[in-house]
């Protein structure tokens, strides 16, 4: 009678792993996921910013080619804090990846 009993604990605690490995894959999963959808919108983002740029420094340096110097300068001012709004991002990707909040939270709350 006795064996059943621990057999019966073990199966048990062999479940409680393998649920607690499945809900640590799901949140690794749905994390990644996450991450490259962020990256991805970061890049999009960036490249119609970009193009209109480019497209709006055209059109200004044509109809005025004594101002192209200034408008050079503020264009790459612009195109600067436009790079930075995607490495913001990227950084927040990258902290998602390497130091998950949620998985340690995950972790804090299963049965050990």
């Amino acid at each position: 009678m006795v064996e059943t009993t621990v057999t019966l604990t073990a199966a048990e605690a062999a479940l409680n792993k393998i649920q607690a490995v499945t809900l640590i894959s799901n949140l690794q999963s749905t994390t990644i996921l996450a991450v490259a959808i962020m990256i991805a919108v970061g890049a999009l983002g960036t490249a119609i910013g970009f193009a209109l740029l480019g497209g709006k420094f055209i059109e200004g340096s044509a109809r005025q080619p004594e101002l192209m110097g200034q408008l050079q300068v503020k264009m790459f001012i612009v195109a600067g804090l436009l790079d930075a709004v995607t490495m913001i991002g990227v950084g927040i990707a990258l902290f998602f990846t390497f130091a998950n909040p949620f998985l340690a939270t995950l972790l804090e709350h299963l049965p050990k």
